[in-house]
């Protein structure tokens, strides 16, 4: 089976998520001679296959099986891959069935190397991801077998294949704040309390704000504002709550207990309620590590290209990975059709990213 007829392979399962619809029992045949380790929790499944061929470090590829549901719009079957002008149409082309295929064919594809070769697979990434990457490596962290270095396999290419990797990403902080005033009749407004004015003089101090100046690797942290609702949709009575809903993508620089201290200073004296969660915390890698220079110079080998490093875009389970302390990069396919009708990834990134891994395998 050569590279492309494996990736029509892995297309063709409709593993949406939690579910891997039968692909990590291919996965465990077609790598046959690779030790197995399963980890599963309220139906999402966790796969962890390795093989030592020596005593040095231990390389993990790692990313999901699962994809987001195909939705309207599609001029083909989205889990019947269609080969066009040099794409490949299918849900998952990108996101991420793309670098599953890619590392898969590598590991299989090796004979020699100096140490361990691993790839941790979830079926829940695009969903809450309770139960998937973070248990596996709970597991491993248990038995003492975390990898040294991992690579998450995510699309993160721009313009051309090669052009990126990501050595980090922002956090993610979401916030609910509630604005109690009084409610009344709008034509006796000194009777009441209205949350709606309370909140528009401050409102200027926080919406859109950088909380930072980031640095060399992230972009300011800002405050964006997603919603602000208040009152009951008649004109002649005014509301007595007002709801705020707001998210920072943090860099390292700023924290939760940071945006606290800004919603305090900025409505004190005022009647609130602030609900703050981290969905996901920021992390970096050093660019300068040996392992992240080696990866760059295997891309450029094959691509003949110098890619930037990013911490650009949302989250992904690289967080995880790097909570457990595991040094770790996110490189892939071009990243432009993700999510979308009519997901595609052009033949020739898949094929050298799959040269990208077999090349760095090869020089670790």
């Amino acid at each position: 089976m050569n590279l492309i007829e494996l990736f029509l392979k892995i297309l063709k399962f409709k593993s949406i998520t939690p579910h891997d619809d039968g692909a990590f029992e291919f996965f465990k045949e077609y790598l046959k001679g690779f030790e197995i380790i399963e980890v599963g929790k309220e139906g999402v499944k966790n796969l962890f296959m390795y093989k030592k061929f020596g005593e040095g470090i231990h390389l993990c590829f790692a990313g999901h099986i699962d994809v987001v549901p195909a939705g309207d719009g599609w001029e083909n079957d989205a889990f019947e891959p269609v080969l066009k002008d040099g794409y490949i149409h299918a849900r998952g082309s990108q996101d991420m069935k793309s670098g599953v295929c890619a590392f898969l064919k590598a590991l299989k594809d090796t004979e020699n190397f100096n140490g361990t070769l691993s790839m941790l697979l979830t079926s829940d990434e695009e969903g809450d991801a309770t139960y998937g990457t973070v248990i596996m490596l709970e597991h491993l962290k248990q038995i003492n077998f975390l990898p040294d270095f991992a690579i998450v396999a995510e699309p993160t290419c721009e313009k051309y294949f090669g052009d990126s990797i990501k050595i980090g990403r922002r956090g993610s902080i979401n916030g609910v704040l509630k604005l109690f005033g009084k409610q009344g009749h709008a034509a006796y407004p000194e009777k009441s309390k209205n949350p709606i004015h309370l909140i528009a003089p401050i409102l200027p101090n926080i919406a859109g704000i950088n909380l930072d100046s980031g640095d060399e690797n992230f972009s300011a942290s800002k405050f964006v504002i997603t919603d602000i609702r208040a009152g009951i949709e008649v004109t002649n009575v005014t509301p007595g709550v007002l709801k705020m809903m707001f998210n920072v993508r943090n860099s390292t620089k700023t924290t939760k207990d940071d945006i606290q201290k800004l919603i305090d200073t900025n409505f004190a004296g005022l009647d609130y309620e602030l609900t703050l969660n981290q969905g996901a915390k920021p992390f970096l890698t050093n660019p300068n590590s040996k392992n992240v220079q080696k990866l760059i110079d295997s891309i450029q080998r094959v691509c003949e290209i110098s890619p930037k490093l990013s911490t650009s875009g949302g989250t992904s389970d690289a967080r995880f990975v790097a909570d457990f302390g595991v040094e770790v990069v996110e490189f892939g396919v071009r990243n432009d059709t993700i999510h979308a009708p009519n997901e595609r990834v052009f033949i020739g990134d898949v094929e050298e990213l799959y040269s990208v891994f077999k090349d760095f395998i090869e020089n670790m």
